[in-house]
C-alpha cells in the first residue's frame, strides 16, 4: 500500500515539474527571445554582439513574463510574379527571390507587426517600381545591376525593422508570345548578318591571296606549267570515262610559231 505521505510527495513533485516548465524555456542556437514583462520589453541578459536573450535555458516569471521567439536564420522569400510595364511599354510578368535575416530581434518584433509579411510587401512594390523605370533590353542584359539596385532599396526600407537584406535575384521573366516571336526574328536576323559579314571577310581574304598568287605566277612562268601539270594529275586520278585536258596557249605558242616559220618560204632578195 502506498502511504499518504508518498502520494503527497508524488503530487508535489509533479506539480513542481509543471510549475518549472511553465517558466523555463530552451532556445536553440539559431533562436533569440524577446521577453515582455507586464507588456514592456524587459531587461534581459544580452548575448555577445546582439540583442535579446541568447540560446540555452531562459527562466521566465510565471504570468508576468511573455516570451517571443525570433529565428536568426537566413530566410529565402519568394516574391510572386508581378505585372510590370517597362519603360519602353512592354508588359511582362517578373518573379524574384529575396534573402534576408533578422539582425535585431527587438526591433523586428516591436517596430513592425509581422516582419515576414512586411518584407514581402515592400519587395513586391519595389520590384514593380524599379523594373518600370528600365527598358526590356536592360532588364535582359543588365540583370546583375538591377539586382543590386533592388537589394539596396529594399534594405533601406527594412533597416528600421532590424532586417538585413543580403541578396535579391530576379528569378523569372515571362514575355508575351508576340514579343518572343519578335525577339526570335531579331536574333535570327542578327545571326544571318554575322554569317554574311564572315562570308564577305573570307571572300576578301581569298581574293587578296589570289592576287598575291597571280603576282608570283606572273614573275615565274614555269610555275604556271607546274600548276597545269598538277591539275592534270588531279583530273586523271578521278574515275571518269572522258577527260578533257585544257591546253594553255602559251605552252604551244612556240610550236605554232616554229611551224608557221617552216611552212612559209623565205622572201627573195630584190
Amino acid at each position: 500500500m502506498i502511504s499518504m505521505d508518498m502520494l503527497l510527495l508524488v503530487v508535489v513533485a509533479v506539480a513542481a515539474i509543471f510549475f518549472i516548465g511553465s517558466f523555463a524555456r530552451i532556445l536553440r542556437e539559431y533562436e533569440r527571445a524577446v521577453i515582455f514583462r507586464l507588456g514592456r520589453s524587459a531587461r534581459a541578459i544580452l548575448n555577445p554582439g546582439g540583442n535579446g536573450n541568447g540560446p540555452g535555458l531562459v527562466l521566465l516569471v510565471p504570468i508576468i513574463d511573455k516570451m517571443v521567439r525570433v529565428s536568426m536564420q537566413t530566410v529565402a522569400l519568394d516574391v510572386p510574379p508581378q505585372d510590370v510595364i517597362t519603360r519602353d511599354n512592354v508588359s511582362l510578368k517578373v518573379s524574384a527571390v529575396i534573402y534576408f535575416r533578422v539582425i535585431d530581434p527587438i526591433r523586428a518584433i516591436i517596430a513592425v507587426q509581422d516582419y515576414l509579411y512586411a518584407t514581402s510587401q515592400i519587395a513586391q512594390t519595389t520590384l514593380r517600381s524599379v523594373l518600370g523605370q528600365v527598358e526590356l533590353d536592360d532588364l535582359l542584359s543588365a540583370r546583375d545591376k538591377i539586382n543590386q539596385q533592388l537589394q539596396r532599396i529594399i534594405d533601406e526600407h527594412t533597416e528600421p525593422w532590424g532586417i538585413k537584406v543580403a541578396t535579391v535575384e530576379v528569378k523569372q521573366i515571362d514575355l508575351p508570345q508576340d514579343m518572343q516571336r519578335a525577339m526570335a526574328k531579331q536574333a535570327e536576323a542578327e545571326r544571318e548578318r554575322r554569317a554574311k559579314v564572315i562570308n564577305a571577310d573570307g571572300e576578301f581574304q581569298a581574293a587578296a591571296k589570289l592576287s598575291e598568287a597571280a603576282q608570283v605566277l606572273t614573275q615565274y612562268p614555269v610555275a604556271v606549267q607546274l600548276r597545269y601539270l598538277q591539275t592534270m594529275r588531279e583530273i586523271a586520278s578521278e574515275r571518269n570515262t572522258t577527260t578533257f585536258f585544257p591546253l594553255p596557249m602559251d605552252l604551244i605558242s612556240h610550236l605554232i610559231g616554229d611551224g608557221g616559220g617552216r611552212s612559209t618560204p623565205p622572201a627573195s632578195a630584190p
